[in-house]
């Protein structure tokens, strides 16, 4: 197992780099002009300067580069206006058009946003799993029915549809917003409970036919009957010996669509005035601010790529059938 995460560990790290390195060729290597981009349509030609020379856009791009990765590991020095702004390690840039380094801003938007995913997650898989198990426990009657068609509808809705009937009919939720976690826990999940309903609800629904198809295959399975066959009780041949197998390929789904969702949650952080990650990354890309849409992609592929390395490994714990290869 430790050979096995050595070896996926490296394959992730170098994943991560060849998307750094080509991200910063699209950004900053582009045949256009990255400091007058980044310096806007009032640009005098002080502030080019200190921009172009700040980002080493006069350096070689095999220059640029390195001292990009540098920054990452031992931080840099960018100028502003005659100001210097010492970046410290992990230094992802410095946001002319905020006048913060780029760390800055993603740290304080970056809770926001996995706040509100893993939040609406739990909600989703809670209420797909359970309903999922039950449909395919009562397969063919009204019930089960009922939660497909139930599951088939709720997907059949657009999203800010469903965040607009929250809206309209969860009033007894406390008004969005975010406050931080340790400040107050009970504030924290008041704030955040109607981003975490939208998102539950909308997502639940594809997991409970993703549940249900798989515990019908699992309860099918030989090793099933002959628990059954020993007289063993129905529900803890149900949650016990198939629930553990049927959840193996819904973790790999999950872990592919919370990555997705965490670099992608901007629809609900508008809608309900959250500033997290996806916002930041709008209004830079609204505001032309490449070294913030660079730090955006870089934070987006670390996520995908360790979001996979965690499926993998679970994958592996929850079913020991399948090989380390």
């Amino acid at each position: 197992m430790l050979i096995y995460i050595l070896r996926r560990i490296a394959s992730a790290v170098s994943v991560v780099i060849v998307t750094l390195v080509a991200s910063f060729g699209l950004f900053f290597v582009a045949p256009t002009d990255p400091a007058g981009t980044i310096c806007g349509q009032r640009c005098t030609p002080e502030r080019y300067a200190d921009i172009s020379a700040s980002l080493n856009l006069d350096e070689p791009v095999a220059q640029q580069v390195g001292d990009y990765l540098k920054g990452l590991a031992v931080g840099r020095t960018y100028h502003s206006g005659g100001v210097t702004i010492d970046c410290d390690a992990p230094c992802l840039g410095y946001s002319y058009t905020l006048g913060q380094p780029v760390t800055k801003l993603i740290g304080q938007a970056l809770p926001i946003t996995v706040s509100i995913v893993l939040g609406g997650a739990v909600v989703y898989l809670i209420i797909g799993i359970l309903a999922g198990v039950v449909a395919a426990r009562r397969r063919g009657t009204y019930l089960d029915r009922l939660m497909v068609g139930t599951s088939l509808g709720i997907n059949a809705v657009p999203y800010f549809v469903v965040a607009l009937l929250v809206s309209l009919y969860a009033t007894f939720l406390p008004h969005a917003a975010y406050h931080p976690l340790l400040e107050n826990p009970l504030t924290w999940a008041g704030g955040l409970l109607a981003a975490w309903l939208t998102l539950g609800l909308a997502n639940a629904a594809s997991y409970t036919r993703y549940s249900r198809a798989s515990m019908i295959e699992t309860l099918g399975e030989d090793y099933i009957r002959t628990a059954r066959a020993k007289g063993i009780s129905e529900r803890r041949v149900v949650y016990r010996h198939g629930l553990r197998a049927a959840i193996t390929p819904i973790a790999t789904i999950f872990g592919v669509d919370l990555a997705i969702q965490l670099t992608g949650a901007i629809f609900t952080e508008a809608m309900f005035g959250l500033p997290g990650l996806g916002v930041l990354t709008l209004r830079a890309f609204n505001q032309y601010d490449l070294p913030v849409l660079m730090a955006g992609v870089l934070v987006g592929s670390v996520v995908l790529v360790v979001m996979n390395l965690l499926v993998d490994i679970l994958y592996t714990i929850l079913d020991p059938r399948v090989r380390l290869g």
